[in-house]
C-alpha cells in the first residue's frame, strides 16, 4: 500500500492518501484528549478513511477539530445556554449597536430563565413558556415586554441554538419548532406599534420659523437639514462638508454616528450610502452656516470637519445630547405655537417621508431619500398615509375622465 501524507492549512491534523482494489482513497488524523475533564492524560490518535476524495476527508477531519475544541473548551459536556451563549457572543463581528441588543436580549432575558440548562435540555414547551411568560411579566416590576422585543430575544435564542446544532451539541433547533413555540409575529409587533404622530407642513413651517427667529437656536440648520432630506438623527451629526456638493445640489450620507461608543462613526443603517437631493432653501441655509463656522474657525469649515460639530472643538456631537435638545426646544415651542403635538426627533424623518406622500410623490423616491432597503418597508411604515393617497389618485382619475368627456 502507497500512502502519500500532507498536512492541512486549517487547524492541526494531516491527510493521507492510500491505494486500495476499488482504487485510491483519504484518511485524516487528528489527536485528541484521552479525557477532555483530565488534560493531564494526555493525547491519544484520532483516524478515519475510506473518503474517495480529500475534500470529503477534509470535511470531516474539519468536524473533528471543531467537536475537539468544543470538547476542551466544555470538558467533555454538552455546556449550559450560558456557557455557549456567551462564547458564541464574544464569536461575533458586528455592528456595536447590533451586538449591545443581542447581549441585552441574552443577559436580560434567556440568562436568567434558561441560561443554566444544558443545551440538549432546553426543550420546545420550555420555550414557548418562556416566551408567554417574557410578554406578560417579563418587563422592569414584572411589566409585560412588547412583542417587538420578545421577538429579538426569539431570534436570539435561535441564532445560537443553530451554531449549536453545527457544533455538535444538538440535532435539531427546539426554537424552531413552530407547531410548539410561538414567537411573536410581524402582525403582533404592528398592532402594538404605537401610533405615527407628525406635523403638518404649517406646523413645521412654525416650529422652525420660531426656532431660527425667536429662539435663535445654534442648530436651527440640524433640524432644518433632517426635516428637508429624511436623514437619520445620526446620519445628520456625522455630516461633513465635503459630504455637501453646493454646485449639484446633492448631500452625499456615507456614516452615522454611533450611539454606542462616542465619537465613533459607523455605516449608515441600510449598510451603504446614498446621494439624496438638496432643495434650494436648505442649500442657502448651509452655505450661511458654512461661512458662520468658519467665521469661529477655519478648520470648522473645512470639507472633513462636521458640519454640526461642537462649538467649542468641532468633533461630533453626541446623538443622545441631540435628542435631549430636541425635546427641550419642542417643549418650549409648544407654549407660543397653538396645537403643536410633541414629536420626538426621529419624526422629523417620519414628517418628511408623510408629506412626500401626501403631494403624490412616488413612494420609490421616497424609500431612496430614506435608505429604506425595500419599498416595502416604506410602505409599511407609512401605511397611514395610504388612505390619503388613494383619494387623491381617485380623485386625480376622476378629473382626467372629465376633462376627456369636456365637449
Amino acid at each position: 500500500m502507497t500512502e502519500n501524507r500532507r498536512s492541512r492549512r486549517r487547524g492541526k491534523g494531516s491527510l493521507q492518501s492510500y491505494q486500495t482494489k476499488a482504487g485510491l482513497r483519504w484518511r485524516f488524523q487528528i489527536w485528541i484528549p484521552i479525557d477532555p475533564e483530565q488534560p493531564e492524560l494526555g493525547e491519544r490518535k484520532f483516524s478515519r478513511g475510506g473518503f474517495v476524495t480529500d475534500d470529503a476527508a477534509d470535511d470531516e477531519m474539519q468536524e473533528a477539530l471543531r467537536k475537539r475544541r468544543n470538547d476542551q473548551k466544555f470538558h467533555g459536556a454538552v455546556p449550559t445556554l450560558e456557557a455557549y451563549g456567551s462564547e458564541w457572543l464574544d464569536a461575533l463581528s458586528l455592528e456595536a449597536s447590533t451586538m449591545l441588543g443581542y447581549r441585552r436580549q441574552f443577559n436580560n432575558y434567556l440568562v436568567p430563565h434558561l441560561g443554566a440548562k444544558p443545551l440538549d435540555k432546553i426543550t420546545g414547551p420550555a420555550i414557548g413558556k418562556l416566551y408567554k411568560l417574557l410578554r406578560e411579566r417579563g418587563g422592569r416590576d414584572g411589566a409585560p415586554l412588547s412583542s417587538n422585543t420578545v421577538n429579538k430575544t426569539s431570534i436570539t435564542l435561535a441564532a445560537i441554538l443553530d451554531s449549536a446544532m453545527e457544533d455538535g451539541f444538538l440535532t435539531k433547533n427546539p426554537a424552531r419548532l413552530r407547531k410548539i413555540v410561538k414567537a411573536p409575529t410581524g402582525r403582533d409587533i404592528r398592532a402594538e406599534r404605537p401610533e405615527m404622530v407628525t406635523w403638518t407642513a404649517e406646523q413645521l413651517r412654525a416650529f422652525l420659523d420660531w426656532d431660527r427667529d425667536v429662539y435663535q437656536d445654534e442648530m436651527y440648520t440640524l433640524w432644518l437639514t433632517l426635516a428637508h432630506t429624511g436623514m437619520r438623527r445620526g446620519e445628520g451629526i456625522a455630516l461633513q462638508w465635503r459630504d455637501i456638493d453646493f454646485t449639484a445640489g446633492r448631500i452625499s450620507i456615507r456614516r452615522a454616528a454611533d450611539s454606542t461608543t462616542r465619537g465613533r462613526t459607523k455605516v449608515p443603517k441600510s449598510g451603504t450610502a446614498r446621494v439624496i437631493d438638496a432643495d434650494t432653501m436648505l442649500l442657502t441655509a448651509l452655505k450661511a452656516h458654512k461661512a458662520e463656522r468658519g467665521t469661529i474657525a477655519l478648520d470648522y469649515a473645512r470639507p472633513n470637519a462636521f458640519v454640526f460639530g461642537h462649538i467649542d472643538d468641532g468633533r461630533m456631537r453626541s446623538p443622545v445630547l441631540m435628542t435631549n435638545r430636541w425635546k427641550r426646544r419642542t417643549q418650549a415651542a409648544q407654549k407660543v405655537i397653538t396645537d403643536l403635538p410633541h414629536i420626538p426627533l426621529h419624526s422629523l424623518r417620519h414628517t418628511h417621508a408623510s408629506l412626500l406622500l401626501q403631494l403624490g410623490e412616488s413612494p420609490k423616491v421616497v424609500q431612496e431619500r430614506l435608505g429604506h432597503a425595500s419599498i416595502s418597508i416604506t410602505m409599511d411604515i407609512y401605511s397611514h398615509v395610504n388612505p390619503t393617497m388613494q383619494r387623491a389618485a381617485a380623485d386625480r382619475f376622476a378629473a382626467l375622465m372629465d376633462q376627456g368627456l369636456a365637449p
